[in-house]
């Protein structure tokens, strides 16, 4: 005789995550609405463990379906969810709650320096236009391969580029970059960054050609070493340190 099946609830998995209320002070700003933007308070309640973009979208789903923000992956790999938090640039996705100050409102705009298009939103394309500028992308000096193998390249030539092949072009440590903010010509530090990645790699052969273009006026000798851009890195680069190490390559003449 078989015994018959005992049904077992699943246990509820945010049981024992204590909750909250907090307060979000959010930038608006919506052209079609009103030329100027302006402050706009929410409350909602959240668990420890979600971060900014889980509140966000809890405001956004629940309370006003005018919000509007960028994210994707909501793993702090995108990108695409950077702004920023209390004064500092940040990816929502990557920010828990519960690391701050939640008895005080939680201020939450859109990064420096580029044009807002709508609420959180930034327009991107002149980010992306230094960016492409800097010619991201391996540049060997024949399409031939020797013996018709790999690119060979040792464990320490490859660390050489490792820290700087990290980037996710979110635009935190642009944005960040008060000569940024006050020159819009300026490369930016992820421009540097992502040039750094090629110049430094032994496979590449156009390590002059960026090195020249890095030279301009607008280029790595606009950076006054505020740290800003280092801080701001949520994958943790050492941007001020890869800055510099393109300055002294132009000093030396090569990589």
């Amino acid at each position: 005789m078989s015994t018959p099946a005992v049904s077992i609830p699943a246990p509820d998995a945010d049981a024992d995550v204590p909750t909250f209320t907090v307060t979000l002070v959010i930038r608006r700003y919506n052209p079609e609405v009103q030329p100027d933007p302006w402050w706009q308070e929410y409350t909602v309640t959240v668990h420890a463990t979600e971060r900014v973009l889980d509140a966000l979208h809890t405001i956004k789903w629940e309370q006003d379906g005018t919000l509007t923000f960028r994210r994707s992956c909501a793993h702090g790999v995108c990108g695409s969810d950077a702004m920023r938090i209390n004064g500092r640039n940040r990816l929502a996705c990557k920010t828990l709650i519960k690391d701050l100050d939640i008895d005080k409102p939680i201020y939450v705009e859109p990064i420096k320096g580029l044009p807002v298009e709508k609420d959180l939103i930034v327009d991107m394309e002149p980010f992306f236009d230094a960016y492409r500028h800097v010619q991201p992308f391996l540049q060997p000096a024949s399409e031939e391969v020797s013996g018709g193998r790999e690119r060979l390249q040792s464990p320490v030539e490859r660390a050489r580029y490792d820290d700087t092949t990290k980037c996710i072009l979110c635009a935190a440590c642009t944005t960040s970059c008060p000569v940024f903010w006050t020159d819009g010509q300026y490369f930016g530090p992820a421009a540097i960054v992502n040039a750094h990645r090629f110049i430094f790699d032994s496979r590449d052969d156009a390590d002059t050609v960026r090195l020249d273009i890095l030279n301009d006026r607008e280029g790595v000798w606009r950076c006054r070493t505020t740290f800003n851009c280092t801080e701001a890195c949520p994958r943790g680069i050492e941007v001020t340190r890869a800055i510099a190490e393109v300055k002294q390559a132009l000093i030396r003449g090569s990589r």
